[in-house]
C-alpha cells in the first residue's frame, strides 16, 4: 500500500515536472508578444537616452511600482500605486515624458513584467549597454514549481552564439558570457534571454 502512494507521488512530480518544462517556452512566449515586448524596449531606449530610470512592479497583481530616477547628482526611488496622481506629479517635476513612461508602465502590466533597466558592460574594453526586461508571466508558474523570472535582453548589435544557442562573449573569444551569472540563450542575432531565480 505505501509503494503505491510512494508511487503515485513519483509519477505525479514527473507530470507536474515534465509539464512545467514542456509549458517553459519563452521563445513562444516572445514571438506570440513581439510587437508589445518590442515596444517596450524602442520607447524605454529612447526615454533613458532623454533621462535615465528604471522600473520595477514591487507586487505580484502589478498594482504598485518602484520608479528609480537618476539624475547628476543623486538617484531617487519613489513607489506608487498605478493610478496615484503624485506619480504623474514627480515625472512632472523631475522633466520626464510622461507620455512615454506611462506607454512603458502599460505594456509592462499587460506583459507581467515585473522589471526594465538599462545595463551597461564592456567587450575588448570597448562600454555596451543592453535593455534588460524581466518578465513574471502567471501562465509560466506552477504551484509545484519554484518562482522563476524571464528575463529578455535586447543588444545593441549582433550578439554570437556557441552551436547550442549560447550566448558568447564575441566572434573570436570564444567563451560563454554570463550576465549576472546567468546564461542566456539565442532568440534572434540582438535577443537572448534566460530563466533566473532573481528578477535582476
Amino acid at each position: 500500500m505505501a509503494a503505491k502512494i510512494l508511487y503515485r507521488i513519483l509519477l505525479f512530480a514527473a507530470l507536474v515536472q515534465t509539464w512545467s518544462c514542456t509549458s517553459l517556452n519563452i521563445t513562444n512566449y516572445y514571438r506570440k508578444h513581439q510587437s508589445t515586448l518590442d515596444s517596450i524596449e524602442v520607447v524605454y531606449k529612447q526615454a533613458y537616452a532623454k533621462k535615465p530610470f528604471s522600473i520595477e512592479f514591487t507586487d505580484r497583481p502589478f498594482s504598485r511600482l518602484s520608479l528609480e530616477l537618476i539624475t547628476d547628482t543623486l538617484t531617487y526611488i519613489y513607489e506608487y500605486t498605478i493610478g496615484e496622481p503624485r506619480l504623474q506629479d514627480t515625472l512632472l517635476r523631475y522633466g520626464y515624458d510622461t507620455a512615454s513612461i506611462n506607454n512603458i508602465i502599460g505594456n509592462m502590466r499587460s506583459m507581467e513584467c515585473t522589471w526594465v533597466d538599462n545595463l551597461d558592460y564592456y567587450t575588448e574594453e570597448q562600454k555596451h549597454s543592453l535593455i534588460y526586461i524581466s518578465l513574471w508571466p502567471r501562465g509560466f508558474n506552477s504551484p509545484f514549481v519554484n518562482k522563476k523570472y524571464y528575463i529578455l535582453t535586447y543588444f545593441q548589435t549582433r550578439q554570437y552564439y556557441d552551436t547550442e544557442g549560447r550566448l558568447l562573449v564575441g566572434r573570436r573569444l570564444r567563451r560563454i558570457r554570463k550576465i549576472n551569472a546567468d546564461v542566456f540563450r539565442r532568440i534572434n542575432d540582438r535577443m537572448a534571454y534566460t530563466i533566473s531565480d532573481r528578477f535582476r
